[in-house]
């Protein structure tokens, strides 16, 4: 592999026809590709009341794949804390470090069952202005105008969401607070305000890499630099705000003082490719991914992932066409060259440290295949 590791970003994604018993066969399977092609880890994202995406709880679907797996690193990317708690969330990958020790990351994030996002909140930001046009850094990276997510955040779906995860009137518990306590509730100091100790086994001690996952320069990114912890920038899901992401975590940056962080900032930055032969079948298995994006945020819930076929005969009207622009712009589509020289260009402008590289095609076999083509020409840069 290249001096820079790549990680994969698991949806555990169904692809219609298909079912989620097939979802997870296939993850399992391509976690033991990934680790023979020599990528760095393996990490699983959390989505909930998803038709196409069988990623409902990562410390169980890394669990099921430490099982099957030796060497490369498993995490979740992220654990959603607002509907959990610090002492669950430290059980959970305490329990899996028990018996994989050194293998497992803590990604963690802010969303999932908060209330209304406060000031700083890792949210993408409002629409780009009218007449603005897409911009792009020195570097070349291209940046779209940002997706305003506030008809999202306000749908039915989100607040049932909510609903369903949290214990009725509970409160999720201060962000900054919670990462504060789950630190310390690894390191083994964990005190409550009236001194009470906390001691969790396993779970104490665990050795497992806790990381921040953020879309912009707000709390998440704050939290994660003034914790000295490792921070994940999500370009994949909020490629207008990665800059600001990735500067935001740097300027808050302060050297950690235990083993769970790190002396200088340390970023990964992710990005949806697809990898084919040549750009032409690389396009076509993409194909997709437009309809998919459009579920999602026109609050249906990610369906299950279409065909090149079925998704040639979606109506677009060019309000769906605005709806995605900013995603499609960013996916990162063609052969390995192609695709390997875009990433480059990413963590040029980013100063990644890491790249992470997410991957939904139809079928099986060409997520496979695309991982692989990028792992060969990834080992050549």
């Amino acid at each position: 592999m290249s001096n820079t590791p790549l990680t994969i970003l698991d949806l555990v994604p169904i692809s219609s026809g298909s079912d989620a018993a097939q979802a997870l066969r296939n993850s399992i399977e391509l976690a033991k590709y990934a680790e023979d092609l020599g990528y760095a880890r393996y990490w699983f994202a959390e989505h909930h009341l998803n038709p196409g995406v069988a990623g409902t709880s990562p410390a169980v679907v890394i669990a099921l794949i430490a099982a099957s797996t030796g060497r490369i690193r498993l995490g979740s990317g992220a654990v959603q804390l607002g509907h959990r708690t610090a002492l669950s969330t430290v059980e959970e990958f305490g329990l899996i470090d028990a018996l994989h020790p050194g293998r497992i990351d803590l990604g963690l994030g802010r969303s999932g069952g908060r209330g209304k996002p406060g000031p700083g909140a890792s949210v993408p930001g409002p629409p780009t202005p009218p007449g603005r046009e897409a911009s792009v850094t020195a570097e070349g990276l291209l940046l779209p105008p940002a997706f305003d997510p506030s008809a999202l955040l306000a749908s039915p779906l989100f607040g049932l969401i909510k609903t369903l995860l949290q214990q009725p009137h509970a409160e999720a518990q201060d962000y900054a607070e919670q990462i504060g306590d789950i630190l310390a509730l690894l390191r083994g100091d964990y005190r409550s305000p009236d001194g009470a100790q906390a001691h969790v086994v396993p779970g104490e001690h665990a050795q497992v890499e806790p990381w921040i996952l953020g879309s912009s320069g707000g709390e998440s990114a704050q939290v994660a630099g003034a914790n000295g912890l490792r921070f994940a920038a999500n370009y994949h899901v909020s490629p207008s705000s990665v800059v600001e992401a990735v500067e935001g975590y740097r300027a808050a940056f302060k050297p950690s003082v235990d083993d769970y962080g790190v002396s200088t900032p340390y970023v990964s930055v992710s990005a949806d490719v697809v990898v084919a032969e040549d750009e032409a079948t690389a396009r076509e298995l993409a194909a997709g991914y437009g309809l998919w994006v459009r579920s999602i945020r026109t609050a249906q819930g990610a369906i299950p992932f279409p065909a090149p076929t079925e998704a040639l005969l979606h109506p677009w009207t060019e309000a769906d066409r605005d709806l995605v622009a900013d995603r499609l712009q960013t996916q990162f589509v063609g052969t390995a060259k192609q695709v390997a020289d875009r990433l480059e260009v990413l963590r040029d402008a980013t100063g990644a440290d890491e790249l992470i590289v997410t991957t939904i095609t139809h079928d099986h076999i060409d997520r496979i295949r695309s991982f692989e083509l990028l792992a060969e020409e990834w080992e050549t840069r």
